[in-house]
């Protein structure tokens, strides 16, 4: 079912250790990009799915 499993930036924030602002920052940036966009804006994002994403930049920057 599409949407489950998702949280938003704060949980996702939280479960990788980095600040709600910092993730924020990295999504304006272009580095990662959340799994959903609500019609309201908001970011939905796969946690596992994200540490795959920073996972690979930083092997890209390696």
């Amino acid at each position: 079912m599409p949407g489950s499993g998702l949280v938003s930036t704060g949980e996702a924030a939280k479960s990788i250790g980095v600040g709600r602002a910092t993730l924020a920052r990295w999504w304006a940036e272009g580095l990662v990009v959340p799994t959903l966009v609500t019609a309201g804006g908001h970011a939905r994002w796969d946690v596992d799915q994200l540490r795959r994403d920073l996972a690979a930049l930083r092997e890209r920057d390696e």
